[in-house]
């Protein structure tokens, strides 16, 4: 079970400051939309250059021009970078395929999707990696559930999980057994981070 540090809604030094802190606890750093959106592609490079050993996720959220994007996102040094869900078949079609010629890795992002036949679909066409994920602002009416799990019971995908996860309820998601857990202001927003993600490091199995 892999231990993902989500970078969102902060600056370029805040992030870079957060990994350096945390990096013995995390495997995967995301940096995220919101980040990549302020900073472009650059972040992603200096991340890859500063934390080589660490596995990099760009969370660019695509729904279209799904070759491009993924393009941009692995030859700035992404290992992972996602995909919406809800993306027209041919475009996650495309980043699948340029994920295989790469030897990256595409991740599905279930946001708001809501249908089983639609998750059939995907792993048809070769999706292997998905998150759950309760979005930031749909967290106002309560963070991540457990119950989320059904939607991919039965399925033969890894799966990530996202969505105000933080230390109280990090147990009752790790009996779940995901491959990927994914925290963000819960350690992000700590006052000492590192002693966050060390104590979260320490529940994963």
């Amino acid at each position: 079970m892999k231990l993902q540090l989500a970078l969102d809604r902060l600056t370029k030094e805040q992030c870079f400051q957060l990994v350096t802190d945390t990096k013995e606890s995390i495997d995967i750093i995301e940096i995220g939309t919101g980040v990549i959106k302020e900073y472009g592609m650059s972040i992603v490079r200096d991340m890859r250059e500063q934390f080589p050993d660490k596995e990099i996720l760009a969370d660019m959220k695509t729904c279209d021009a799904g070759k491009h994007e993924t393009l941009q996102a692995f030859d700035a040094g992404a290992d992972i970078t996602t995909v919406m869900a809800f993306s027209a078949i041919p475009t996650i079609k495309d980043t699948l395929n340029v994920a295989k010629e790469m030897d990256k890795r595409i991740m599905i992002d279930l946001l708001e999707c809501h249908s089983k036949d639609r998750i059939r679909e995907l792993e048809n066409i070769g999706t292997d990696l998905v998150s759950l994920h309760v979005g930031k602002d749909k967290q106002t009416e309560g963070t991540f559930n457990t119950e989320l799990f059904t939607l991919v019971n039965g399925f033969n995908f890894e799966v990530a999980v996202a969505g105000g996860i933080n230390l109280d309820t990090i147990p009752e998601i790790v009996k779940e057994k995901p491959d990927i857990i994914i925290v963000g202001s819960a350690i992000t927003k700590a006052e000492d981070p590192a002693k966050v993600a060390k104590e979260m490091r320490q529940m994963l199995v």
